[in-house]
């Protein structure tokens, strides 16, 4: 009997203690932010949050001030943490559905932890990571070790793409058997197209008995080998020439290989008129199952900006074309295609950038502040509409969902600087470097978790994933 009593005094304390820590991890997830404009695709107004255990658990907005007073009284008297936002704007996380954080096989360029950190920097939470890293990442246990780690690090939440093709050999789609959009959102041969349209169709039919959406990078591998010789010999507008005819080709046989295939295509960094045109009408024929992305440097730049990045820089009227495609609902998302590289690599012609820590800035500097586009509309380009792609409950202000938040400075300029502690990419290779631009972030909170604040350079911290 004795021994029984203590078995169940001994499971009585662990449940308190357990419960304790529950309640000492909600607490720490729990928040009332006042004195703040709310934006996200579907408001814009001044207004409050009150956070609790991480969730969204109420919003004040401009009509509702008396209640907003009231909540944060009794914030206050429970010992809730009550912030002032000092007029400064609070917009939902952002998704990135297109990133490179180059591990395996790249530490030199990037990690998953220091991308992560980046990411947290710019105002992520959730990221799509693309699978050409060394190996490459073809079966869903490689995958789901990228995500764990991610997790571990409790900054960003990560969707680890796999190949379309294993190994990248344009041939062996059957990793893509029995794979789960749970385990694996999104297939891609990104920085490659898969040239055989046999095994291309091949691997999408795979996809779409999956329900998993096959994001493409188009373009003409034979005419990209041409391009890129002539990228080279310092030939940029001879290369930006083929890369579009490559780009426009491959767009269309995308397209409509996936029509044939039946699945869910997202066609990736779409930089020229041509190809928006070919994306419209695919939209048109098969509304929900076509999406598209324009990346930060293809809607902010043009080709007076002779860097290496691929697909190039376009004329200004293909910059054009892309924010009509931005207004008109052609382009679902503003994805960043963060490719950091070493100083050496980008010295030899290495193409990309590295922007997932200046899209914001660069976005809302060059397209809000000019009336391109509305705050709203940014809101919804980066946070919900990714989301929705992904089919993720996430990207709006709203009561319920997870509280991945974003404060942000959108009144006072900023200096970008890549050699500043600011700055967690191990990639400095961004076209920014010394520009001024509005839009710093000052704080970040996943879950209710501040993982982020602009503090002189301390690194974004590593807590743990609630459980």
């Amino acid at each position: 009997m004795t021994s029984v009593c203590n078995s169940l005094l001994k499971k009585a304390v662990q449940f308190l203690e357990e419960a304790g820590s529950r309640e000492k991890q909600d607490n720490d997830r729990s928040f009332f932010i006042r004195n703040v404009r709310l934006a996200d695709r579907d408001m814009d107004t001044p207004g409050a949050v009150y956070v609790s255990a991480g969730k969204i658990s109420e919003i004040y907005t401009e009509g509702n001030t008396d209640l907003a007073g009231k909540a944060c009284a009794a914030a206050e008297k429970e010992g809730i943490p009550v912030l002032d936002g000092q007029g400064l704007l609070l917009t939902p996380a952002f998704t990135d559905m297109h990133a490179h954080f180059r591990e395996p096989g790249f530490p030199d360029k990037e990690t998953v932890e220091t991308g992560a950190a980046a990411a947290a920097a710019g105002g992520y939470t959730a990221a799509v990571l693309m699978a050409n890293t060394n190996p490459v990442i073809s079966t869903r246990e490689a995958a789901g070790e990228i995500n764990l780690k991610a997790a571990e690090k409790g900054l960003l939440q990560t969707f680890q793409a796999v190949s379309l093709t294993r190994g990248f050999d344009g041939k062996d789609t059957s990793h893509l058997d029995g794979a789960s959009p749970q385990e694996t959102p999104v297939a891609s041969e990104d920085g490659r197209d898969v040239e055989s349209p046999v095994v291309m169709l091949e691997a999408m039919k795979k996809c779409a008995a999956a329900g998993i959406i096959v994001s493409c990078h188009c373009e003409d591998p034979v005419l990209s080998v041409q391009a890129n010789a002539l990228r080279r010999r310092g030939d940029f507008k001879g290369a930006e020439k083929i890369f579009r005819l490559a780009e426009d080709t491959y767009t269309e046989r995308n397209l409509l290989l996936a029509e044939e295939a039946g699945c869910r295509i997202h066609i990736a960094h779409v930089s020229t008129e041509k190809s928006l045109d070919s994306v419209r009408r695919a939209k048109a024929r098969r509304n929900g199952l076509v999406t598209s992305e324009a990346t930060p440097h293809h809607l902010c730049m043009n080709d007076g900006l002779e860097d290496a990045v691929n697909p190039p820089l376009r004329p200004e009227k293909d910059r054009k074309a892309l924010t009509g495609g931005l207004r008109d609902g052609t382009i679902d998302v503003i994805a960043t295609d963060h490719a950091p590289h070493t100083e050496e690599d980008k010295k030899n012609g290495a193409p990309g950038f590295s922007g997932i820590q200046t899209a914001f800035p660069l976005c809302y500097t060059r397209l809000v502040k000019t009336g391109e586009i509305t705050l709203s509309k940014l809101s919804d380009l980066m946070a919900a509409k990714p989301a929705s792609v992904l089919s993720i409950p996430r990207g709006l202000l709203k009561t319920g969902y997870d509280a991945d938040l974003v404060l942000i400075d959108i009144d006072k300029p900023f200096k970008v600087d890549v050699n500043s502690p600011d700055w967690f990419s191990k990639g400095k290779n961004s076209p920014l470097d010394g520009q001024e631009l509005y839009g710093k972030i000052m704080a970040v909170w996943k879950k209710g978790k501040q993982v982020f604040k602009t503090d002189g350079g301390e690194r974004p911290g590593t807590e743990q994933e609630p459980k």
